[in-house]
């Protein structure tokens, strides 16, 4: 789809006209249905995937451009985001919405934690290598898929990857969910004023492919929500991402965590979510661990 700066939304009807938006995790689920909603709007859309077959039909059902990356890997990463770089002179909105649950204790080649590395690590890189882009763009923000089961999480700097003998996966995805949060948080204060804005969201609880693999959320998650309706659908997901996306007031949730459409800075979340200090030295430790400036 051909980049439109100069289109004009108020004689189109497409808000989103003449902007660019990258979304990863798009090859299926929220993530696609985000990118066929943020289309519609006229958006120019950037899709990055894991599987090639699946992020190719998204980008052709919904216009956009395909990029194939794997967040297990960070060499995966850096390719995606020199290609991103390289085809996008702008980048209005960064969608990091990939994220999974994912079975077992298992590390990534990169030596972390795949939940971790997945959930938080791989996004983290990614933001920090477009940064030029979204710095550029006046106006740009940054959106982070997050989850109400970030109540449950816990960090610390010492074991990032730790992994509780009872219930490891799920806590596991708690803690990585709770870095995101604190991942907007501490990027909202470090950006220079005029963006890019950051801000976390729980999407709600969504009939996906997510934690397909977890038996945890196949029993506990995924097949009750079989039962529920429109409330459950990945288009019904997706919408409080793409309010964001599009909303005319970003700085109003710059650096908060929505719960769908409410911020919930206090209400759903821990302590740790709050703690600037914490924000801090966690960003600095992803900073080293995915080898960018501080």
């Amino acid at each position: 789809m051909a980049d439109t700066p100069n289109a004009d939304p108020t004689t189109t009807g497409q808000p989103m006209a003449g902007k660019t938006v990258v979304i990863t995790g798009a090859s299926a689920g929220i993530g696609a249905a985000a990118a066929s909603q943020l289309a519609a709007l006229g958006a120019r859309i950037i899709v990055l995937g894991r599987s090639p077959v699946k992020t190719a039909a998204v980008a052709e059902q919904t216009g956009a451009t395909g990029v194939v990356a794997d967040f297990a890997r960070f060499a995966d990463v850096r390719r995606a985001a020199a290609e991103v770089t390289e085809l996008c002179p702008r980048i209005d909105v960064l969608i990091n919405n990939a994220g999974g649950l994912f079975p077992g204790n298992t590390r990534t080649d990169d030596g972390h934690g795949t939940t971790v590395q997945v959930n938080h690590l791989a996004p983290f890189l990614l933001t920090g290598l477009l940064m030029p882009r979204l710095t550029e763009t006046p106006g740009s923000r940054v959106v982070i898929t997050s989850s109400v089961a970030n109540i449950a999480g816990r960090i610390d700097l010492a074991n990032l990857n730790r992994f509780p003998r009872i219930l490891g996966q799920f806590r596991a995805y708690a803690d990585s969910k709770l870095m995101n949060i604190l991942f907007a948080r501490e990027l909202a204060r470090r950006a220079a004023p005029g963006g890019p804005t950051a801000t976390a969201v729980h999407p709600g609880l969504i009939n996906s492919e997510f934690g397909r693999d977890a038996w945890i959320m196949r029993n506990c998650y995924r097949r009750p929500l079989g039962l529920v309706g429109k409330a459950s659908t990945a288009a019904n997901g997706a919408e409080p991402l793409v309010a964001v996306a599009t909303r005319p007031d970003p700085e109003t949730v710059n650096g908060a965590y929505l719960h769908r459409f409410r911020p919930r800075d206090r209400f759903l979340t821990p302590a740790q979510a709050r703690d600037p200090d914490l924000a801090r030295e966690l960003w600095d430790l992803s900073a080293k661990l995915v080898d960018l400036p501080g």
